[in-house]
């Protein structure tokens, strides 16, 4: 998996994301963008956002078909129809945080790179992973304030289990990598505190520091401050 295949993955910790995905795979037909949202009990425009960003990922095809039949002036602007692309990755919940870092580790240490240069690495796909994660919060929150909460329900999505600490410090209580942690600690905290930064810049949330911090199992290293 390159780090395309890995941000895809990344797409599907999204509830909504996976309940559409969900139906999509059910349906075992192409389907609209009302059809999916009445499923999924969302409005259409989230529906399509959704959807989208699925599709530019490759976990989707798109067509464009005429659902009434009728063809010729009048017939009406053909509907944008979603199906399930062949190119589609299994993976299982909440188990992928685990199957992610696996990826991700793959991804950056598979080319014969030295051990020094191989982490670097691994914290730079760590980031790209992160970075798709905020974009989304991103485009979906216009303030700050909307961000930095939306930043903090992702965490607590995630399975980090984040504790206000003072009025802007945050712990992250869970260690959504413990297993790989005990036996490569300094690589997975490099990863991870990667992975933590790129979520809080891509959705643009101002001020926050992501710092290390020690923490006895199961906590995680990472603490968010100025959040």
């Amino acid at each position: 998996m390159d780090a395309a295949d890995i941000a895809a993955v990344a797409l599907l910790a999204e509830p909504v994301r996976q309940r559409l995905y969900a139906y999509l795979r059910e349906r075992h037909e192409p389907v609209g963008r009302e059809d999916a949202a009445r499923n999924a009990g969302i409005a259409v425009k989230l529906a399509a956002f959704h959807l989208d960003r699925m599709a530019e990922a490759g976990l989707l095809d798109v067509e464009y078909r005429r659902l009434t039949g009728r063809v010729g002036p009048g017939a009406g602007r053909p509907a944008k129809l979603y199906s399930v692309s062949p190119r589609a990755i299994s993976i299982a919940l909440p188990q992928t945080r685990y199957a992610l870092a696996a990826s991700m580790m793959a991804t950056a240490l598979s080319d014969g790179v030295s051990q020094a240069d191989g982490a670097e690495k691994l914290q730079g796909v760590a980031t790209t992973v992160g970075e798709s994660l905020g974009c989304d919060i991103r485009a979906q929150m216009r303030t700050n304030r909307a961000r930095r909460e939306a930043v903090r329900n992702k965490l607590e999505q995630l399975g980090y289990d984040p504790q206000p600490q003072g009025a802007k410090e945050l712990t992250l209580r869970n260690c959504i990598f413990s297993e790989l942690s005990v036996s490569h600690r300094d690589l997975v905290c490099g990863m991870n505190a990667a992975f933590v930064r790129g979520l809080l810049e891509g959705a643009s949330v101002r001020s926050p520091r992501v710092e290390g911090r020690m923490a006895e199992p199961p906590g995680c290293c990472v603490r968010i401050t100025g959040l």
